[in-house]
């Protein structure tokens, strides 16, 4: 498909739980190849900022099918903090899958999303559902253990000037997050270690149009406050004793300087059996976004080979 060929979309909702899951697909599959699942990151991040990959719909002839978990982007729902748990949003995965009949696909998760992705390869205990016809898996910048998340974070953070990591310290004491020096330093952790693009930089599509409150309240929830604390319902989630259980091919990738440090990549690809590992350099937590035609190729040439 050339670059000025409009690319087929298809978008709609699916029924679960009461609420609508919003999806989007770019592109068709050519023949022989199996679309591509994306999950996203957060929890409650929405699918916007990954529509990058829409570059593998568009020059690979593969359809790129995204869709925004229940209480964020166009799936609007009330906050749920008593439901939204990693189980409920792995049955929204199942009903995904399902409803869009993708009985054999490849999956790729993004932070959150990766962590999405190896509970739903594992199975039990994390889910009962039916996790068959997963040709492959990409874990993009995700952590398989919060603890070592926190505390490379935490390792990171120390590196900003002493005034900086004292403000984001301070703030995760008392709680407030919108002092200048604070805002100050996030910015700045961000632009070191999430995107060295800004999100009101980047373009159109590939950023929220509007602000997501219920997004917020759902990273709240199963985060915390900020990238320095877990106190949300994702505190001390690991699955590292369960990595050598994921039988599929496994793509890892990370930036060099990612918020997922190359000691937590490293983990997941020595732990996960038919696991490879691509470390980007000059590369953020944004990595797909600021090297889009480079990651793209990474991405399909693992897919293509694992049909």
């Amino acid at each position: 498909m050339g670059a000025g060929t409009a690319l087929p979309e298809t978008e709609g909702y699916i029924p679960f739980d009461g609420y609508r899951t919003y999806y989007r697909i770019a592109g068709t599959c050519a023949p022989g190849k199996l679309p591509l699942l994306v999950l996203h990151g957060g929890p409650g991040a929405a699918h916007y900022y990954l529509q990058s990959l829409d570059g593998i719909a568009r020059r690979y002839g593969r359809a790129v099918i995204y869709y925004d978990q229940s209480g964020c982007g166009k799936s609007r729902t009330p906050v749920q903090t008593e439901k939204w748990s990693c189980a409920y949003f792995l049955d929204e995965l199942a009903c995904v899958r399902r409803a869009l009949g993708l009985e054999r696909c490849h999956i790729l998760g993004q932070s959150w999303g990766g962590m999405l992705a190896m509970m739903y390869a594992v199975g039990e205990p994390w889910h009962v559902h039916d996790n068959a016809g997963i040709a492959s898996l990409v874990i993009a910048s995700s952590p398989a253990d919060m603890d070592l998340w926190l505390s490379e974070a935490r390792r990171l953070r120390s590196y900003l000037p002493p005034n900086m990591e004292a403000a984001l310290a301070q703030a995760d004491i008392d709680g407030d997050y919108d002092r200048p020096a604070v805002r100050a330093a996030s910015a700045e952790y961000y632009r070191r270690h999430v995107s060295s693009i800004p999100e009101d930089e980047r373009p159109a599509h590939l950023h929220s149009p509007e602000p997501d409150p219920v997004g917020d309240a759902c990273f709240h929830t199963m985060q915390g406050a900020s990238e320095f604390v877990v106190t949300g319902k994702l505190s001390h989630w690991s699955i590292v004793r369960d990595l050598p259980r994921i039988a599929q091919p496994v793509l890892v990738t990370s930036g060099i300087a990612d918020e997922c440090t190359p000691l937590i990549a490293k983990q997941e690809a020595d732990l996960i059996p038919h696991a490879r590992w691509e470390l980007f350099p000059n590369g953020t937590h944004w990595i797909h976004g600021e090297q889009p035609e480079r990651y793209n190729r990474v991405v399909e040439e693992f897919l293509e080979a694992h049909e």
